[in-house]
């Protein structure tokens, strides 16, 4: 009994053992012999037979004697162009190149580089219009036009300093009434401003009175003494003069003949008091200020200018202003004078432009935004200021030759305006320049003509990866 039942179990064993064995064998491997079968192009590699992730860029046999299953390559890699392919190059624009078909370390596919695209000119690129849509290359003409430089500058706004008047006397005299008596009134030439009483005028004024009384007498006698009381006369007039008082106060005490040492002291000019420290009793000592006045009818605003404007910001430059105080007013000056220091800490000079103020409106210390044009110069070539490519070094802009084909042309670039600028040599005027996405095409056209320097002329060999 215990026979039969050891036989029975070795049966059983036998017959499981068949069952795996049949399960495992390697005929019965189709699904991925037949995902190989779908794939009818070269051979990339050849994988275990049991899907594991073992593999051989050569045929192999595992432990068991099984050979490794070949994976293809789908059928459309077999699919070639019909033009000749040089070499790959990076597709970022790096200097490294293929012989063969690659991927970078993003993932991203080496681009081919045919025969048909090398130019004969070394830098010149074909891009393949699909490329040239989805880059956004747009272009535009060279046009031919008077180039007018602007510069923004800013200011304030000051009284002119050829119209600017002080009020001091040259004597010691004694504030009696101001007529005047506070800052920012307007005043007329010749209106009184104080009254003063001084005994220092008043000695002089009897001195003069005096030789007045006697004048009539001296001439009377004649002779020396005549003489001697006319010049006692002229001289005692003009050191009233001197001491500037008033012509009026002077015909005054000739006519009357009686001196007070009282004296109406006028306004020098037409103005503004814009300073003024006198008040009513004061004692006023000879030089001290007691009126400061400003003819505002004339006014100057005073810009700063960086360095690189000056060319610009020059005497007879015309100048449009605006104040903050006149929103949407804007006035029209020039460029007067440009002072002659450049500020060691802002790197600027101060730059003069005069403005007429008949209604009297514009204010010392108004802040200004100054804009100012050079005079328009002789029409020349002009590309949009994006189509210039300026590494410092070098001035380049790209030429459109069509059909994908662009030619770097090395110019010198001139004057700045209205998002134009000039172009003093390397164009004709009939060519169409790049505008955008210039410095890829730049760099795309730097890499082939490195490679063309490199390679004389021919395609790179390289040596294929073992």
């Amino acid at each position: 009994m215990r026979a039969k039942i050891i036989w029975g179990a070795a049966a059983f064993a036998l017959t499981a053992g068949g069952v795996v064995a049949w399960w495992l064998w390697p005929s019965h491997e189709t699904p991925q012999r037949e995902a190989a079968a779908s794939n009818t192009g070269p051979i990339l590699y050849y994988q275990d037979p049991t899907g594991a992730p073992d593999y051989s860029p050569a045929p192999k046999k595992d432990a068991q004697g099984r050979d490794y299953v070949p994976v293809r390559a789908p059928a459309k890699v077999q699919q070639k162009d019909d033009r000749n392919v040089l070499y790959y190059r990076n597709p970022m624009g790096l200097a490294d190149t293929s012989p063969v078909p690659k991927k970078d370390s993003m993932g991203m596919d080496y681009i081919p580089v045919y025969a048909d695209e090398r130019q004969d000119e070394p830098g010149t690129v074909k891009i393949g219009l699909d490329r040239v849509q989805r880059l956004g290359v747009r272009t535009a003409k060279v046009v031919r036009q008077a180039m007018s430089e602007t510069v923004l500058l800013s200011g304030t706004v000051e009284a002119d300093e050829r119209k600017l008047a002080v009020v001091a006397l040259k004597f010691p005299a004694n504030v009696v009434k101001l007529h005047v008596a506070a800052t920012g009134e307007r005043v007329r030439k010749g209106q009184p401003l104080f009254d003063i009483l001084s005994p220092f005028i008043l000695k002089e004024e009897l001195d003069l009175a005096l030789a007045l009384r006697t004048r009539a007498t001296a001439e009377a006698e004649g002779g020396a003494y005549a003489r001697s009381n006319a010049r006692s006369v002229q001289t005692t007039r003009e050191r009233l003069r001197l001491y500037e008082v008033p012509e009026v106060e002077i015909e005054r005490l000739v006519r009357t003949g009686t001196p007070t040492g009282s004296i109406t002291w006028r306004a020098p000019q037409a103005g503004v008091v814009i300073e003024k420290p006198i008040v009513a009793g004061m004692q006023a000592e000879p030089g001290a200020t007691l009126y400061r006045l400003a003819d505002l009818s004339n006014v100057w605003v005073i810009a700063e200018a960086p360095e690189n404007a000056l060319a610009i910001a020059r005497p007879g430059a015309v100048a449009r202003i605006t104040l903050n105080a006149f929103p949407g007013k804007t006035l029209e000056g020039k460029v007067t004078f440009v002072y002659p220091e450049v500020s060691m800490t802002t790197r600027t000079a101060k730059v003069r432009i005069e403005l007429a103020n008949r209604e009297g409106v514009l204010l010392p210390g108004m802040f200004a935004s100054v804009e100012v044009a050079s005079p328009p110069a002789a029409p020349t070539f002009a590309v949009p200021d994006s189509a210039l490519i300026d590494s410092g070094a070098r001035q380049v802009v790209l030429i459109a030759r069509g059909d994908g084909r662009f030619e770097p042309r090395a110019v010198t670039a001139g004057r700045r305006a209205n998002g134009m600028i000039e172009i003093a040599s390397g164009l004709n005027g009939d060519e169409e320049v790049v505008t955008s996405a210039t410095f890829l095409i730049d760099a795309e056209s730097n890499l082939r003509a490195a490679l063309q320097t490199f390679t004389a002329g021919a395609p790179p060999t390289m040596e294929k990866p073992q």
